[in-house]
């Protein structure tokens, strides 16, 4: 992320507050965050303004066009640009098959599939209406899911929904392509977390895995911060999945 201004949508909290802290590293001259949690998204800046990078937040349903948009334009606007965009706001309902009603669908549509609909158009006006000096005159990367590609219990809507954001991940590279602006998404597996661990998760992620373990947060954040970092100067419209195996692709 050397010298790029990065925004993550969805960045106060799990991988996104990971990706945050990594872009810092990364050398990043600037940090937006856009999450529902406002502070949530100041504390995640708290790094980047220790470092003296240019920050901005902005508090956000990210359901609704005209927040979505109002929301973006309000940090990109603090920034002075944005290079990268990182999608990374979601819900993870779930229930059995049978028990999802239309309030389940529809909130897990307007969140996994709208909103991240939403942030790519906005990121998109973005990148078209400023100047660049290199190539490449943007990036995008949306987190998706192993779940889009293999059936699990309890979570129908959820799979769905980020089967869909693959496809709308292709759509946006195909259509932006001649603007150069790269569009790519990242499928984590499940990740050996504080949360998988008090849930009991890690065994069964650790036998599910061909390499005996669950992932490292970080080892999946990696690969969002090069598919939207600037050694990508060609790959889009790519789902990488980093399932350490748990699925060959």
């Amino acid at each position: 992320m050397d010298g790029l201004s990065v925004v993550i949508v969805g960045g106060g909290a799990g991988l996104g507050l990971l990706l945050a802290e990594m872009a810092v590293e990364g050398g990043a001259a600037g940090l937006g965050i856009i999450d529902i949690n406002a502070e949530a998204a100041e504390a995640a800046l708290a790094s980047a303004k220790a470092a003296g990078l240019k920050t901005a937040f902005a508090a956000c349903d990210i359901r609704t066009s005209e927040a979505a948009h109002t929301a973006f334009a309000q940090v990109a606007e603090s920034l002075g640009r944005v290079d990268t965009v990182i999608n990374s706001a979601a819900i993870y309902p779930r229930k059995p098959m049978l028990e999802i009603t239309d309030a389940d669908w529809d909130t897990s549509n307007a969140v996994n599939i709208k909103g991240t609909f939403h942030m790519c158009v906005a990121a998109i006006k973005q990148f078209r209406a400023q100047e660049t000096g290199g190539v490449v005159k943007g990036r995008i990367v949306n987190i998706t899911s192993v779940d889009a590609f293999k059936a699990h219990p309890q979570n129908a809507h959820y799979a769905a929904t980020k089967a869909a954001v693959v496809s709308l991940t292709k759509s946006f590279a195909h259509e932006v392509a001649p603007d150069n602006i790269l569009v790519n998404s990242v499928a984590p597996a499940g990740m050996a977390t504080e949360k998988a661990r008090e849930a009991g998760f890690l065994g069964e992620l650790a036998a599910a895995s061909p390499l005996g373990r669950g992932g490292k947060p970080r080892e999946m954040a990696e690969w969002v911060m090069m598919a939207g970092g600037p050694r990508n100067t060609y790959m889009t419209g790519e789902n990488i999945i980093v399932s350490g195996g748990y699925i060959y692709a």
